[in-house]
């Protein structure tokens, strides 16, 4: 945990954005995540464990919330903001998906892999927004 300027503690978390080609045509498609807690859908992300480092802890949330394995890739840029009342730091990453199956839990009932436009739009927060561009900057998809 990193200390912010008036020292509540920064709590740090770590995700990826999760993509794959479609199995039908072929076509980009971004896997996001359900949480029932917040009736939100967003980028499969969570805390970091004690001396867990981001990347690690990115490649296991994908796992725990999406059932999927994953390649990581380039890293896409950090997302900060307060939750709780505590400033929280996101590290992200692409990922292409490499196998798996979903299987619902009490953290995720849910994923869809939608086009990027779509996914941008059923993405609740703005700030996870931005993380869709900038995975299709990195892949060098328009």
């Amino acid at each position: 945990m990193t200390v912010h300027e008036d020292d509540t503690p920064t709590v740090r978390a770590a995700g990826c954005v999760l993509w794959r080609r479609s199995p039908f045509d072929g076509g980009l498609e971004i896997c996001l995540v359900h949480r029932p807690k917040y009736d939100d859908w967003s980028h499969p992300k969570g805390k970091l464990k004690r001396g867990e480092d981001a990347l690690t802890g990115a490649l296991r949330e994908v796992a725990e919330e999406t059932g999927h394995s994953c390649t990581p890739g380039t890293t896409l840029p950090t997302v900060r903001y307060v939750a709780n009342g505590r400033p929280k730091r996101v590290d992200y990453w692409a990922a292409e998906a490499s196998g798996g199956v979903f299987t619902p839990n009490h953290e995720v009932d849910r994923i869809v892999w939608l086009p990027p436009r779509a996914a941008r739009n059923r993405l609740t927060q703005a700030r996870d927004r931005g993380l869709v561009d900038a995975l299709l900057d990195a892949l060098h998809v328009a």
